[in-house]
């Protein structure tokens, strides 16, 4: 038996590299949802005008604007984001990146178990971070804050600002990444502090 085969095997076989594996690469997926979630629909919430009995109100600024650059709904939002300098090409080819390795270990989940690269899969869940970081920071500096009454024109620092998504997504690159004390303490603050609430 060659020695790469070997080692695939024994780390497909290894119970705790199996089961590590499978969570770095359910989480990197579920990431990927997330920031395709948040790209698409900060976008059309925006665009929002409340709802009536049929459901949300869609103004059809978000067909003209939005929709109109590209048939796929993913892409056009992309390219309105980047059209809004939220994102730049820097940004598209890293998304780009993390689209394709997503689909990859997605559709050839086999062959990701046996041969994942730990370092890259952490690299490229970095990747989304700090593109959701960016795009989420965006949304709150420039619509949330900028209309609502208590924070508008007050100096907000930019770096004191975690959106919900970008926590969540740390904490699942903990979870996934981290050993077993660093993976835990959320969930042991959460009992402390709420237990009986």
């Amino acid at each position: 038996m060659k020695e790469d085969t070997k080692k695939a095997w024994e780390a497909f076989l290894n119970p705790a590299i199996l089961r590590k594996r499978l969570m770095s690469a359910s989480i990197y997926i579920a990431a990927y949802e997330i920031l395709k979630e948040s790209i698409i629909e900060r976008i059309k919430d925006f665009f929002t005008n409340g709802f009536d009995e049929k459901g949300y109100i869609i103004d059809d600024k978000y067909y003209s604007e939005v929709l109109s650059r590209n048939k796929n709904h993913l892409y056009a939002s992309l390219d309105w984001l980047k059209h809004n300098n939220v994102i730049n090409e820097i940004d598209l080819i890293c998304f780009d990146t993390n689209r394709t390795f997503r689909n990859n270990l997605a559709h050839q989940m086999q062959h990701f178990l046996t041969s994942i690269d730990d370092v890259e899969l952490e690299m490229r869940f970095m990747d989304m971070i700090g593109l959701l970081n960016k795009i989420e920071k965006w949304w709150i500096l420039n619509v949330e804050i900028a209309i609502d009454d208590e924070w508008a024109g007050k100096d907000i620092k930019e770096d004191m600002i975690i959106p919900g998504p970008v926590m969540t997504l740390q904490i699942m690159r903990e979870v996934a990444f981290g050993g077993e004390e660093e993976s835990r303490k959320y969930y042991e603050y959460f009992k402390k502090n709420f237990r009986g609430t």
